[in-house]
């Protein structure tokens, strides 16, 4: 597997990791079982996969407790551990946004415990709250850092102008935003800045709920308590176009007798933006699945026809 560097640390990884909303993040889906989340780590490590992609909000926690599980008799030196933090539960249960230094420090040291790890390879600044300084927020990980405590600063969810902000001393070196083939304003908006800063990307909703993966037709209907029933992705002429450039794509696939969703992250593994992809994985076999990307090899012009296309 090829090594990917992430951005000004001396973090190495591979360009396929592993999204675990769906190991532990009972918050996040339904009829979640803890055996199944261990068993998909696990078989991600045994499949040659090294980055576990975690946050706090995945099950509050429940998502890193379940990695710190799974990966007892594993190497932890050959893994690379991402987690993302912020929210803050209060008496009542509320959950409120908070990137002050001292809050961030108590999440990395937290996050440690449920890991069981001493280090964090990358650690997230998970949401902007709107009121700290994001370059007070990344210098107080840069101590972190600096402690050994973790190894790459990160930011997700952030405008252009936030990411700016929280790298204001050139301190980020890697931003995880939504990204994926039909939702691209990645592209105009930050994909110079970040190549310019060396500053790796990291997408997440690769596969775009599913709609990337070519199960779906243009007759597929999702019920009202579908989260996808008012996503306008998956509504009207905006659905039937994406589901036109899917099958525009089907004969590569079959070319490489491979399915949609391989083809799609061979083509995130081959963009020269993108430094890792994290799908993520409710069933064992979907992360075996996913790995099967990492042997195909697609041509110029197969990547410029999808590009094209969706």
């Amino acid at each position: 597997m090829q090594e990917v560097k992430i951005g000004k640390s001396d973090v190495v990884t591979g360009p396929l990791g592993l999204g675990t909303n769906a190991v532990g993040g009972h918050n996040l889906f339904p009829n979640l079982k803890n055996s199944t989340g261990i068993e998909i780590v696990k078989t991600a490590l045994d499949s040659g996969i090294t980055l576990l992609d975690t946050a706090f909000a995945y099950g509050m926690g429940e998502s890193e407790k379940l990695i710190g599980e799974a990966i007892k008799g594993y190497d932890r030196s050959k893994i690379q551990i991402a987690t993302k933090g912020c929210q803050k539960v209060e008496a009542d249960g509320s959950v409120v946004i908070d990137d002050s230094p001292a809050y961030l420090r108590d999440c990395v040291e937290d996050s440690l415990k449920r890991l069981q790890t001493d280090y964090l390879d990358i650690f997230y600044i998970h949401f902007p709250d709107g009121k700290t300084p994001l370059n007070e927020s990344v210098a107080a990980l840069n101590e972190l850092k600096k402690e050994g405590k973790i190894r790459a600063i990160g930011v997700s969810n952030m405008s252009m102008e936030q990411l700016k902000q929280a790298n204001l001393d050139n301190l980020v070196d890697v931003d995880e935003e939504k990204y994926n083939l039909i939702d691209r304003d990645a592209e105009q908006e930050s994909f110079a800045y970040l190549k310019e800063h060396n500053i790796s990307f990291v997408p997440f909703f690769p596969l775009a709920s599913g709609l990337l993966t070519g199960k779906y037709t243009k007759a597929t209907t999702f019920p009202a308590d579908d989260i996808r029933h008012d996503d306008p992705d998956f509504q009207g002429a905006t659905f039937e176009k994406i589901i036109d450039g899917i099958d525009e794509i089907r004969p590569i696939a079959e070319k490489y007798d491979a399915t949609v969703a391989q083809i799609v992250i061979a083509w995130y593994i081959k963009n020269p933006n993108i430094s890792v992809v994290i799908p993520g994985a409710k069933k064992p076999e979907q992360v075996k699945s996913n790995v099967k990307a990492l042997n195909i090899n697609l041509t110029d012009a197969e990547y410029q026809l999808i590009d094209e296309k969706l």
